[in-house]
């Protein structure tokens, strides 16, 4: 844990521990060789459909911690894993689960993996938590609209569009100082790329949660996030 992760609590970021395991579940590409090299023969990539993480302890500096992810269902266009981010002794900090499309970057289209290269997957035992609905229905409610954010170059990963954690990078600066993450999870939809302005909605309900949609100039949701404190 460095500084860098840490805020001036001392205590790691939501949003770093969403970039800790979202590289962990890049680099877990390299483990799988016939998955890696059928998505770079075919120019295929695999983006983020949804995410929930369930925020059990939050770590604090200096400690050391270990992220680990695997894949637990993989069929047609669709894979689901966890990623879980342990303590030095070996106990859970958070739990996620999150479902990922596969899609051709030359069509923009999802393509369904072959079976031989589904069958070489190292299929991992589903980790025990609870699992809500991927997507995410906002309760009715008059919705506050806060300042646009224009999409920025340090917002771009290579798969030439915002990065996930960014997202909720965003979604996270309009909670109120004192809201403490319990749980989350995110729908994505639409990918923003560089240029665009997102234009942000919040609405707050009386059981500890705030959902925000991130919307585009034609009122269409880029991403649709939930953040619990309970």
């Amino acid at each position: 844990m460095t500084p860098s992760r840490t805020g001036e609590d001392c205590r790691l970021k939501f949003v770093s521990a969403l970039r800790m395991m979202q590289d962990c579940s890049e680099l877990w590409i390299d483990s799988e060789p016939a998955y890696r090299d059928y998505f770079r023969a075919n120019n295929i990539a695999q983006l983020l459909v949804s995410r929930q993480v369930d925020v059990l302890r939050v770590p604090r500096i200096k400690e050391k911690l270990t992220i680990t992810t695997g894949v637990f269902g993989c069929a047609g266009a669709f894979g689901h894993r966890n990623t879980i981010i342990y303590d030095e002794s070996g106990a859970p900090c958070y739990a996620t689960w999150c479902v990922g499309a596969f899609v051709n970057l030359n069509t923009g289209r999802m393509s369904k993996i072959p079976a031989e290269v589904v069958n070489s997957l190292v299929i991992d035992a589903k980790y025990g938590m609870e699992y809500l609905d991927r997507k995410i229905t906002v309760p009715a409610g008059e919705s506050a609209n806060h300042a646009p954010v224009e999409v920025l170059r340090d917002d771009i990963d290579y798969n030439r569009h915002m990065n996930n954690a960014q997202y909720a990078r965003i979604a996270a600066e309009l909670l109120p100082p004192s809201f403490e993450i319990k749980r989350f999870r995110v729908e994505y939809k639409i990918p923003a790329k560089l240029g665009e302005t997102l234009h942000p909605q919040t609405l707050a309900t009386e059981n500890g949660c705030i959902y925000t949609r991130l919307k585009n100039k034609s009122g269409l949701s880029h991403a649709v996030l939930e953040f619990c404190d309970r």
